[in-house]
């Protein structure tokens, strides 16, 4: 067996399709299909149940591929070890980050960066924590940005910053007027939540008991829908349907004319979220989460 029909059968152990598995291992697909054939000959053992529509795991097969992915793993361990010999800041480093901190983030975590390691660019990933923790421990990525709790096997989190979070509102509204906000003044007011899937709504709705009331007893709640973002917040408030929470790197109202929105800060103890850095303990490039680290603590970014 090779490690690229390792990398064929756990492309399409995810993909569970020939077709895409093939395109995201940049072959033909019965060069993939015949590797697959191969491996299951050599092994004597059926990795795939086949239908005309789907690709599914066999059990024996599940057991196989959970194996050849850390095979997989520690073969780019050996790559990263050569790395490391040599400067470890001049090579791409893999970084993700969740959706409602990267693009807020980026723009002035990479000015810093070019200051810090000039010739090690970032390979970027905007997702959702859930698959950020799994490309992390496949190895797709080397360090990923996440706001905790972040709890992972063999993995180094590093709190970065605490950032505030702030009340976005249409500036007509009476609460636009105030210069802090107090939370339990939102009970009667109608409160706009990012859907499912979305980290940073668990973070609200942790940060304060009345977020939380709101949310779990939908009372003047409304949850935005699938794909929904910080920005799809934000319009909706533009447009008259509420209220929101962002955090304070995203909660410029500068998209809009002046007079538009305002954003509040709210009382102390403000609510607020940790931001932090997680990587595998067994990554060989220390030089290089130091330079990010450095580069994301130099941010001028409101926090």
């Amino acid at each position: 067996m090779t490690l690229n029909e390792l990398r064929y059968v756990v492309t399409l152990a995810q993909e569970q399709h020939f077709g895409r598995a093939a395109e995201k291992c940049f072959v033909s697909q019965p060069t993939l299909s015949i590797a697959v054939k191969k491996l299951e000959d050599e092994l004597n053992i059926i990795l795939f149940e086949r239908s005309r529509n789907q690709v599914t795991l066999t059990p024996a097969g599940q057991a196989i591929v959970n194996q050849a992915q850390k095979v997989l793993n520690e073969a780019r361990t050996i790559k990263e070890l050569a790395q490391a010999g040599q400067d470890q800041l001049s090579v791409p480093l893999r970084v993700g980050a969740i959706l409602t901190v990267g693009p807020y983030l980026f723009p002035y975590c990479i000015p810093q960066l070019r200051e810090v390691a000039p010739k090690m660019p970032l390979v970027i990933e905007e997702n959702y924590t859930a698959n950020l923790r799994r490309q992390l421990r496949d190895g797709k990525l080397d360090v990923i940005i996440v706001a905790l709790p972040f709890n992972e096997p063999d993995t180094i989190t590093l709190p970065l910053y605490d950032e505030d979070f702030m009340l976005v509102a249409p500036s007509q509204h009476e609460l636009a007027e105030r210069e802090t906000i107090d939370p339990n003044e939102l009970r009667n007011e109608t409160l706009l939540f990012l859907g499912d899937g979305h980290c940073f709504k668990d973070q609200v709705i942790e940060s304060h008991p009345v977020f939380r009331d709101k949310y779990e007893q939908r009372d003047h709640a409304m949850v935005a829908g699938e794909g929904s973002s910080i920005e799809t917040l934000r319009h909706m408030v533009a447009s008259g349907m509420g209220l929101t929470v962002l955090p304070a790197s995203a909660a410029s109202v500068s998209q809009y004319q002046p007079g538009f929105l305002a954003a509040k800060p709210f009382v102390s103890p403000r609510p607020k979220r940790t931001v932090a850095m997680a990587y595998r303990a067994s990554f060989t490039r220390p030089e290089a989460i130091e330079a990010l680290k450095k580069a994301i603590l130099q941010c001028p970014i409101q926090r």
